[in-house]
C-alpha cells in the first residue's frame, strides 16, 4: 500500500456516492449481500479453520464453534428475519393525537468502520459486520494484525466478494487504525481494550459518530456452597480455558464459599487433566498464546504467586498450562486488570455479601457468573451487581443466545448486539408522526383559551 492514508481517504468517498445511490437501502440487495458472504465462508472452510490454528492452534471444533459456526448462526438468523426487522414499526399514538398514527422506521446510518480484535479474528470481525450489512451499511473493516493467517485470509475472502464501493478491508498496524480514526464515519463499532477503546471514542467525538464499544474487564464468577460440584467445575473449566482463556468473557477470578473451596479446586483440577491431559502441551485440544509480548504479561502475574495447579509454560511454543492460583492480595495486579489468559484466582467467602462487596470494589464487569441452587442468593446477586450480561449455573453461554443482547456497560461496554439488536445497533430508528388534515384540535393555537387546570387534565388523560 502505497500511500495508505489516501487509499482509504478514496475508498471512503466511493463508499459515500456508493450509499448515495440508494443501492444497500434494497432488503433484495441486503440479502443477496449476505448470501454472498455465506457461500464463501462455507466454500473456504478449511482454510479458515487452518488459519485460526496457525494464528493461536485452534482445534477445529473449538474454532468452527466459537468463529465460522456463530457467524453462519447469525447470518441465518438475519436472513429469516431482516424482512420483519426492517420494515416501519406501528407504535401507540396519544389520545391528544386523536387523528394521527406513530411508526419507527429503521433506516441505515450510512457509512461504517468496524475494528475488530485478534482473539476471535474470523467472528469478531464478520459478526458486527453482518448487521452493518442487513441495516443497510457500506463498512470498511480493520482486522487485528496480531492474527496475520487469518486476516490475510479475511482479505483475500472480502475482496473477492465484495466491490470496494461497499465493503472495503485494510490489513495493517496502528498506523491504518489511527488513519481511519481520523476520517468521519457515520457509525464505529469497535471490539478491544478499554484502552484503545477510549482513544477511538474520543476520535469518534471529533465527528459526533455514534459508536459502539465492545471492550473487556474483570468477569467475576461466584460458586455457592449449595451447587452441583463436579459440574460447576467442569463448566468453569471449559469456559475459562477455551481459547487459552484469551475471551473477553472468561471467568476471570473465582469467588467461591470458603466451605466448599477445596472441593471445587480438586474438581477443577480433575476436569483439566481430563480435557487436556497430564501433559497440556501435547493437547491438540489446548490453544496458543497470541504472541510474545502477551506471554510475558501473563507469565508476570504467575511471580509470588500460590500455584495450585499448572503454571508451566514455554514462550518458544507460546504456552502456558491451565494455571489455578490460590487468594492473592487485593491489590496485586492480576486482581487488577484484565487476565485475559489461562491463569485462574481462586478466592474464598464466608458470607455471599463479602463476594458481591468485593465484585462491586471493581470497575464495570463484562460478564458475571453464579452458580447456585438457591434462587434468592441467585437473584440477590444479579439486584446487587452491575454487569453486561449473565450466565447463572454456566459460563460463556449468554454470548451464544442470539435473542439477548451482547455487551458491556460503564468500563466494559457501551452498546450491544447480536441478532437483532446488530440490525438496530446499525440503524437509526427514525420517530415519525403522521396526522390527518379531516380534524385540527384548535385548543392549541393561540389565543390560548383554555384553562390551564383543563390542559393539565387533557394532557393526564391522554397519555
Amino acid at each position: 500500500m502505497q500511500n495508505p492514508e489516501l487509499e482509504i481517504e478514496s475508498t471512503l468517498l466511493l463508499q459515500r456516492n456508493f450509499f448515495k445511490t440508494g443501492e444497500t437501502k434494497s432488503i433484495a440487495f441486503r440479502k443477496e449481500q449476505l448470501l454472498l458472504l455465506k457461500k464463501s465462508i462455507e466454500k473456504n472452510e478449511t482454510r479458515i479453520l487452518e488459519a485460526l490454528h496457525k494464528d493461536l492452534r485452534k482445534h477445529s471444533f473449538e474454532a468452527y464453534a466459537t468463529e465460522i459456526g456463530f457467524v453462519l448462526v447469525e447470518i441465518n438468523k438475519t436472513l429469516q428475519n431482516i424482512d420483519r426487522w426492517a420494515k416501519p414499526r406501528p407504535v401507540a399514538t396519544p389520545l391528544f393525537h386523536f387523528n394521527g398514527s406513530s411508526e419507527i422506521i429503521p433506516e441505515p446510518y450510512g457509512n461504517t468502520l468496524i475494528i475488530s480484535p485478534w482473539n476471535y479474528p474470523f467472528q469478531l470481525l464478520l459478526a458486527p459486520l453482518i448487521g452493518a450489512m442487513a441495516a443497510g451499511n457500506t463498512a470498511i473493516l480493520k482486522p487485528s494484525e496480531f492474527a496475520p493467517a487469518t486476516t490475510s485470509l479475511l482479505v483475500e475472502m472480502i475482496q473477492s466478494i465484495f466491490s470496494p464501493a461497499y465493503i472495503a478491508i485494510f490489513d495493517g498496524g496502528v498506523e491504518i487504525s489511527k488513519a481511519l480514526l481520523q476520517l468521519k464515519f457515520d457509525y464505529i463499532f469497535f471490539t478491544g481494550g478499554t484502552e484503545i477503546g477510549r482513544i477511538v471514542y474520543q476520535s469518534a467525538a471529533k465527528h459526533l459518530t455514534p459508536v459502539t464499544l465492545e471492550l473487556g474487564g474483570k468477569s467475576p464468577c461466584i460458586v455457592d456452597k449449595d451447587t452441583h460440584i463436579a459440574t460447576t467445575a467442569k463448566r468453569i473449566v471449559w469456559g475459562k480455558f477455551v481459547n487459552a482463556g484469551q475471551t473477553c468473557i472468561a471467568p476471570d477470578y473465582i469467588l467461591v464459599d470458603a466451605s466448599v473451596k477445596d472441593a471445587l479446586v480438586a474438581a477443577m483440577i480433575e476436569y483439566i487433566r481430563k480435557s487436556y491431559g497430564d501433559s497440556p502441551q501435547d493437547s491438540e485440544f489446548y490453544p496458543r498464546i497470541i504472541n510474545a509480548n502477551h506471554w510475558n504479561r501473563l507469565n508476570n502475574y504467575l511471580q509470588n504467586v500460590r500455584i495450585l495447579h499448572g503454571a508451566t509454560g514455554d514462550i518458544n511454543d507460546l504456552f502456558i498450562s491451565p494455571t489455578i492460583i490460590d487468594s492473592i492480595h487485593s491489590e496485586h495486579p492480576i486482581l487488577q486488570e484484565e487476565i485475559f489468559g489461562p491463569i485462574l484466582p481462586v478466592i474464598s467467602y464466608q458470607e455471599i455479601s463479602e463476594a458481591i462487596e468485593i465484585i462491586n470494589a471493581k470497575s464495570n464487569h463484562l460478564a458475571l457468573y453464579i452458580f447456585s441452587k438457591d434462587d434468592k442468593k441467585v437473584n440477590r446477586v444479579l439486584h446487587e451487581v452491575s454487569a453486561g450480561g449473565v450466565t447463572v449455573n454456566d459460563t460463556l453461554l449468554h454470548i451464544a443466545n442470539p435473542h439477548l443482547p451482547f455487551g458491556g456497560v460503564g468500563d466494559s461496554g457501551l452498546g450491544n448486539y447480536h441478532g437483532q439488536r446488530s440490525f438496530d445497533t446499525f440503524s437509526h430508528l427514525k420517530s415519525v408522526l403522521r396526522r390527518s388534515f379531516l380534524i385540527d384540535d384548535p385548543v392549541r393555537y393561540p389565543p390560548y383559551k383554555l384553562k390551564l387546570s383543563w390542559l393539565k387534565k387533557l394532557m393526564d388523560w391522554t397519555l
